[in-house]
């Protein structure tokens, strides 16, 4: 199995070998944004909205009990808006903007490693398009110095070598885009979970 993979590769020229690199990363970086997601709770929101709604409901010390032990993006945004609005030395104005400071920053741990997936996604088709285009000048180069004895099954046997790294290419681009799609819709829904959690905190009147 080795020998053939190796042969296969050999058959796309360096273009192959790039890609089959990005392919690699690629498993790896979808592999890493799903535990990293997890880990940071993406999917967990019920605690920070049990906690709110105690807060709502007027008892502040059993919201805060609620998200003492939590680390998820949720949680720590929430526990910072209900420290900021305790604080009796912290204006309203003061108090959002620190709110909205540490959800920036867990935003910004939400959305790491989406910029490599973004570039997989961009360059794979077109390094693989480049593989392609050189093959086929190496194929045409070849019918050219035969001439009229070109043997048209050699010929084609060179361009579907060429056509394999555009293949390839998109093979390894799609789940990337895929991917790419399905991790910036959780963000987008964390972002909004975020920003209305604080909202209604602020917005509670429990102060």
């Amino acid at each position: 199995m080795d020998a053939e993979l190796m042969a296969f590769l050999a058959r796309g020229g360096p273009a192959l070998w790039v890609i089959a690199v990005l392919s690699v990363l690629t498993t790896a970086l979808i592999l890493w944004k799903f535990w990293d997601l997890a880990r940071l709770g993406a999917w967990s929101r019920g605690p920070s909205e049990a906690a709110v709604r105690a807060w709502q409901e007027g008892g502040r010390e059993d919201a805060m009990a609620r998200l003492a032990t939590r680390h998820g993006l949720r949680a720590r945004v929430a526990r910072r808006a209900m420290q900021t609005r305790l604080a009796p030395a912290m204006a309203e104005p003061a108090a959002r903007e620190e709110t909205a400071r540490i959800g920036k920053m867990a935003m910004m741990q939400a959305r790491r490693g989406l910029r490599a997936l973004e570039l997989i996604a961009t360059i794979a088709p077109l390094i693989g398009l480049l593989g392609t285009v050189l093959g086929m000048i190496e194929a045409f180069q070849a019918l050219q110095a035969e001439g009229n004895r070109a043997d048209p099954a050699a010929l084609a046997g060179g361009i579907w070598q060429a056509l394999l790294t555009t293949a390839a290419g998109m093979a390894v681009a799609i789940p990337a885009a895929m991917a790419l799609s399905w991790f910036e819709s959780i963000c987008d829904r964390v972002q909004l979970d975020l920003e209305d959690l604080a909202t209604r905190i602020f917005t509670s009147g429990c102060a």
